[in-house]
């Protein structure tokens, strides 16, 4: 473990992980709460108690940054990755020599910092942060005056978050969040070089207090409910955040800037923003642009000091997690054929448009596509069920498993894949009643009514059997209505069928791995020739990485959220007149 500081606590670098056992530590203020609730500590701050510890050490990272593991960097595409010359962080790490303190001049430490940068970028106005005057007694004496200082531009000059002995400029990171309703992801991101560092996902913990955007408004509705999901998201978030950084070496309180996308929902919940009034008619939220704000004041576990960007939203039900994602397509700028973007998800939002107008509107979904809601449901990890093929005769099923390991469940990809092999192979009706007639030991009554055995005990790494319920299907096949009703109102409020569409761009967490074909069979997407639908990932979190390295991007962000016309389907009989059409395989008419 590297400690350039001697030993003294003061450079936080030694951070590692402590389980299993007691400790005392005096690691409080050198770096947050959160990592310290997770079990992170700084290593020369922290004693063994009498029955000893499990001790987690990082890996070590070169100084440069200059490295990306190849599953983080696949979550962004190559195209959006930006060329040196086009990152322009908000936040930026400069090194130079402040003059030492002499007795005839007068000068307090502040004022011989903010002249000695005044010159250093030829600029008049300086400010600093609290946090920032804390720490500048120590930090310009401990190395001659040589400083680091993070800061970042304001209206009249650069403002001071943080000051640091040495030259710290290498260590300078950012990270990217994808705040959604069922899973939340995070990156950590080398902010020099754009270099993503690593990746880490999970269920947001507001789960529990409701599975979709409206159960989690009339939790906020009860007492002290707003303050219980803000509490859980941040708490999922914070944990993510130590998970990322810890596996690099990076104390979280080094991380100097993070971009945020979510939904509208999410946003509120984020801020600690009541949100009962966008599910009441005249469907208005607190606010649609939230202002800049620092990791402190949400509850971020980074730099208390770091600016915290979050995407504006649209609507009711239309947020940032669009506004973000639309800097994936090219929607809004230079496109003059009408695409339709859809991002599936718990909240199903979608925009139809070219560079000349764009539309958007919101449905929900429910999280049975992100593997939640669903008996045997998992997201998109080593163990997850992701392609399934059904023999027509035997009506054995064959299936791919992530990682080549045994099952453990079924993602969202594997989940649409099953839907449309029962159906073609005649094992479910098209409205999704199970066929018990067949002479298969796959379909039986199961503790929930009629299921479908994908594998038995033998075969998973559970010791139970994963099966598909007929609540499960019921789950699902209101999932796939609601994405079609969806984006059939959407094209027939701007006179375009679905068919005519030019491309049918899907965004989501899993979408990447739909089979295209099976998608259409259930009804999920449009009847379209398959090249003429691309999938984008997880372009929410694509869309804040891009935002987290650019400040142009920032302004896309916000042009597009001023370009897009908001479709309230809340009251649309026509979106309940389709999704009730829907709610069979593919559909009706």
């Amino acid at each position: 473990i590297e400690l350039p500081c001697g030993g003294d606590g003061s450079c936080g670098r030694c951070i590692v992980r402590a389980t299993g056992g007691e400790v005392e530590t005096e690691s409080l203020g050198r770096i947050p709460s959160s990592a310290l609730s997770s079990g992170y500590v700084l290593a020369c701050r922290t004693r063994i108690g009498n029955d000893g510890v499990t001790v987690e050490l990082p890996e070590k990272a070169p100084a440069d940054g200059q490295f990306a593991d190849t599953e983080a960097r696949s979550l962004v595409d190559p195209v959006l990755m930006p060329e040196a010359d086009d990152i322009d962080p908000l936040v930026r790490k400069l090194h130079f020599r402040v003059p030492s303190a002499q007795l005839e001049d007068g000068l307090s430490d502040i004022d011989r910092l903010q002249a000695a940068l005044r010159r250093h970028r030829k600029i008049n106005e300086v400010s600093c942060t609290l946090p920032a005057v804390r720490s500048a007694a120590s930090a310009l004496r401990e190395e001659g005056g040589k400083v680091t200082v993070t800061v970042m531009s304001a209206d009249s000059g650069l403002r001071v978050l943080d000051i640091e002995a040495g030259d710290t400029t290498a260590r300078h990171y950012g990270v990217a969040i994808d705040v959604g309703t069922t899973s939340i992801a995070v990156q950590l991101v080398y902010l020099p070089t754009g270099a993503v560092l690593a990746t880490e996902s999970d269920y947001n913990a507001q789960i529990p207090c409701g599975v979709d955007v409206i159960s989690r408004i009339n939790f906020a509705a009860k007492p002290a409910g707003l303050e219980d999901l803000r509490k859980r998201v941040l708490e999922t978030i914070n944990r993510l955040v130590c998970k990322v950084a810890f596996s690099h070496g990076v104390n979280p309180g080094e991380i100097c800037q993070a971009a945020v996308a979510g939904n509208t929902v999410m946003t509120h919940l984020l801020l600690g923003l009541q949100p009962e009034h966008i599910r009441l008619e005249p469907y208005t939220p607190t606010v649609l642009r939230p202002p800049s704000l620092n990791a402190g004041e949400i509850g971020l576990g980074i730099g208390s000091s770091a600016p915290v960007e979050l995407a504006p939203c649209v609507g009711s039900y239309v947020g940032g997690d669009i506004t973000a994602g639309l800097l994936c397509t090219d929607l809004a700028t230079g496109n003059h054929a009408v695409n339709l973007f859809i991002d599936i998800g718990t909240n199903g939002e979608i925009v139809i448009g070219n560079t000349d107008f764009l539309m958007s509107c919101a449905c929900s979904a429910g999280p049975a596509f992100e593997g939640a809601g669903v008996e045997h449901g998992m997201r998109a990890t080593a163990g997850a069920i992701e392609e399934v093929w059904v023999n027509n005769v035997s009506y054995e099923p064959t299936y791919r498993v992530i990682g080549n390991i045994p099952p453990a469940g079924i993602c969202g990809s594997g989940l649409i894949a099953l839907l449309a092999e029962l159906f073609i192979t005649g094992l479910i009706d098209r409205s999704g009643n199970l066929n018990t007639r067949l002479n298969t030991s796959r379909i039986r009554d199961g503790a929930h009514g009629g299921e479908y055995v994908l594998a038995w005990a033998s075969e998973t790494s559970q010791d139970d059997d994963i099966v598909l319920t007929k609540v499960d299907i019921d789950n699902l096949l209101r999932a796939k209505a609601a994405i079609y009703a969806g984006y059939t109102v959407l094209c027939q409020s701007v006179g375009v069928d679905p068919s005519e569409v030019a491309h049918v761009l899907i965004g989501g967490a899993f979408g990447q791995y739909i089979n295209i074909e099976k998608a259409i069979q259930i009804g999920l997407l449009p009847d379209l020739p398959w090249d003429r639908v691309q999938f984008l990932g997880n372009t929410s979190i694509k869309g804040a990485y891009t935002a987290l390295l650019s400040q142009s991007a920032r302004r896309q962000t916000a042009d597009a959220a001023d370009k897009l016309t908001y479709l309230e389907l809340s009251a649309d009989n026509a979106f309940f007149d389709c999704f009730t059409s829907a709610l069979f395989l593919p559909h009706t008419e």
